[in-house]
């Protein structure tokens, strides 16, 4: 008997992901020479710019986390956030340890609050719109100073940045308004009993895991950094980047933009770090230009922050839908209040 031939139907839908895999590690391979330069620079990046601004505040946060510091301010700001935020006092905590210390630290937090049971659902997830945020020391000193050679710049930057975190929460007080869910009090009851309270008799302990959590949480960072930094090099290599720039040039001729900073806002749609470097070393005379594609790409955060956040929010019931909405218009507001400050005051302007 002749066999009867057989037909493999790929269903593209249901192996989408592992073709991806595929076709990534094809272009590993096939782009590695300029792929391997690609790591190295991500690599450094990580080590030289996100663990010394980052890991403090990770393990400052895990401290604080073993003291009565939450529950403090969530007496004292009840009456501020509630209102403004529509969230409980506590949410104070995520709110100004995301402003202070920067990118995934907001999400961190709001997790936590929910593994821990000390907000809803519904108020962790609108912490998550607004509270995870780029800190003052990579907008002011890596963005201003350094990229922009600017402090007048990276000041105009985070006052913008603070204003349109603080526009997305008022505004996401009316996420999932009037279906809040209960406190479990006998799970926060019995979150408080296991917690150990940090003292002098325990300080190394508490110390020690501490340090252990931030590192897992800061080792993830960086291996989001060198995959993404791997992504834009095979982008780049591949002219996949060039053909995109193409395609978008007409809308951005159509608005009289200029084309150049085409490149700029997709690298930092999906790395915030090597996009605003491309966008602050292209050389135009409105500056103003520059700065606001800045604010947006900074309130935004790319995709890369998008997915260290998710890798965060999956450990819980959380959605990813209310970080995703919050951050474009987080983005949108930066740029709106950037070029309104630009347009006011004449100390802002740097156009030649």
């Amino acid at each position: 008997m002749i066999a009867k031939p057989s037909i493999y139907v790929i269903r593209v839908k249901k192996n989408l992901l592992p073709i991806l895999f595929l076709i990534f590690t094809f272009c590993l391979l096939l782009f590695s020479k300029s792929n391997l330069p690609a790591v190295k620079s991500g690599l450094s990046l990580w080590a030289n710019s996100v663990v010394p601004s980052l890991f403090p505040f990770f393990v400052a946060t895990e401290l604080l986390m073993h003291t009565n510091i939450v529950y403090f301010l969530g007496h004292i700001l009840n009456n501020y956030m509630k209102p403004i935020f529509n969230v409980r006092g506590e949410g104070a905590f995520a709110f100004i340890m995301g402003i202070i210390s920067g990118y995934p630290v907001g999400a961190k937090i709001a997790s936590n609050f929910r593994k821990n049971n000390i907000c809803t659902k519904e108020e962790c997830e609108r912490l998550l719109s607004f509270t995870n945020n780029s800190g003052p020391l990579f907008i002011i000193g890596t963005v201003g100073i350094l990229m922009y050679r600017n402090t007048t710049i990276g000041i105009l930057l985070f006052i913008t940045h603070l204003l349109g975190c603080i526009t997305v929460g008022f505004l996401f007080r009316y996420w999932k308004k009037g279906r809040d869910s209960s406190i479990n009090m006998s799970k926060t009851n019995s979150y408080t009993q296991q917690k150990q309270t940090v003292s002098f008799s325990n300080l190394g302990e508490i110390l020690a895991e501490s340090i252990t959590n931030s590192i897992s949480t800061i080792l993830l960072i960086g291996g989001f950094v060198v995959i993404f930094s791997s992504i834009i090099s095979i982008f780049k290599a591949s002219g996949l980047l060039n053909i995109m720039t193409l395609c978008i040039s007409p809308i951005f001729e159509l608005l009289n933009i200029d084309t150049n900073f085409i490149q700029g806002i997709l690298t930092g749609v999906l790395e915030i770090t090597n996009g605003i470097n491309t966008i602050s070393a292209i050389a135009y005379k409105k500056l103003s230009l520059n700065i606001i594609i800045t604010a947006f790409l900074l309130g935004f955060g790319g995709m890369s922050i998008l997915l260290q956040v998710w890798s965060i929010t999956s450990k819980t019931d959380l959605s990813i839908k209310p970080y995703l909405y919050g951050k474009l218009l987080h983005g949108l507001f930066s740029a709106l209040y950037t070029y309104v400050f630009i347009q006011v005051c004449p100390f802002f302007n740097f156009d030649i």
